[in-house]
């Protein structure tokens, strides 16, 4: 029995590896087409989705001439030329555009639904639900096992229930990695280059030395194929938290607006930037010192650990 439990484990766990490596469709040249899929990765100015019908990967290349439209939802984004940046593992997009010579998808127009974030959190709850049943018919197994000598019945029941459980649990393990990577998920990609703006107190203005270090930090993200931007715009807890929550939202994007309109990085090669107020100081708040180390913003260049430089 539990041989037959190890098999039903290790069938389901080799059905997720499985997945995982499928090779991408490929898009005829010249061909119109639509695809429909969860965003798995990002690389540069492609975006790898999963078809859940068909569980193919295919590769969508975005480009300048690319429309990203956002369908209704609950969800609001503060502005809407940061829509390519929401372009997020875990978010599932519609795709259309022609095909081209490496075989992927030269996308005309992406949209999506904001709601699906909301979907997305609905679906972790039930996996981690499923999961904890799991367990629990673990925990009831043992117990069974452990009362074999006078209760063997129940415990092949109990065994048989975790097996079931188990199995479960090792196919939503992959559904849960997809879905925690709905926002940025730093453990793919390689820092290349760093770098930090500190600000005084209530402000948001980038000094010359900044865009002196903005303007390096863009020479070598350019120099790289495929390269990501992360820009994490952050506050002291000096004052209320939407005055924080606001001044960091605002010394992000004065980084983005300078990288963007200055030294020409595409919108498209931002990691979500965005603004996390009085969030993982670096320093004691206790000090003025400290809190002047804390009103920052960190930028760092980026490439996939899956993409050769």
């Amino acid at each position: 029995m539990k041989r037959d439990i190890c098999l039903t484990v290790c069938l389901a766990v080799a059905a997720t590896l499985a997945l995982a490596v499928t090779k991408p469709i490929t898009f005829e040249a010249g061909k119109k087409a639509k695809v429909t899929g969860m965003i798995q990765s990002r690389n540069g100015d492609t975006i790898t989705i999963l078809q859940k019908k068909t569980d193919t990967v295919a590769v969508i290349n975005v480009n300048e001439g690319t429309k990203i439209e956002r369908k209704k939802g609950v969800f609001k984004f503060r502005k809407t030329d940061m829509d390519v940046t929401s372009m997020v593992p875990g978010l599932t997009i519609d795709a259309e555009g022609i095909g081209n010579a490496q075989g992927q998808l030269d996308a005309s127009k992406i949209s999506f639904s904001p709601d699906d974030f909301a979907i997305a959190v609905a679906q972790e709850k039930q996996i981690l639900a499923n999961q904890a049943a799991a367990e629990q018919a673990q925990a009831t197994a043992n117990q069974g096992v452990a009362a074999a000598n006078t209760a063997q019945t129940s415990a092949n029941t109990a065994q048989v229930t975790a097996g079931a459980a188990l199995a479960g649990a090792a196919l939503d393990a992959q559904a849960i990695a997809l879905i925690n990577k709905r926002v940025s998920d730093l453990d793919d990609y390689r820092t290349i280059a760093k770098g930090l703006i500190w600000f005084p107190t209530g402000q948001a203005t980038l000094a010359p030395e900044d865009k002196l270090m903005l303007d390096n930090l863009a020479k070598q993200a350019m120099s790289l194929n495929n390269y990501m931007i992360e820009v994490a715009g952050y506050a002291s807890s000096t004052g209320n938290p939407e005055a924080n929550q606001k001044l960091s939202d605002d010394r992000a994007t004065a980084v983005v607006t300078y990288l963007r309109n200055t030294d020409n990085i595409p919108m498209r090669r931002f990691l979500v930037p965005a603004g996390y107020g009085a969030t993982r100081p670096v320093a004691s708040e206790e000090t003025p010192e400290g809190r002047q180390l804390n009103q920052r913003v960190d930028v760092k260049v980026l490439v996939n650990k899956g993409i050769g430089l």
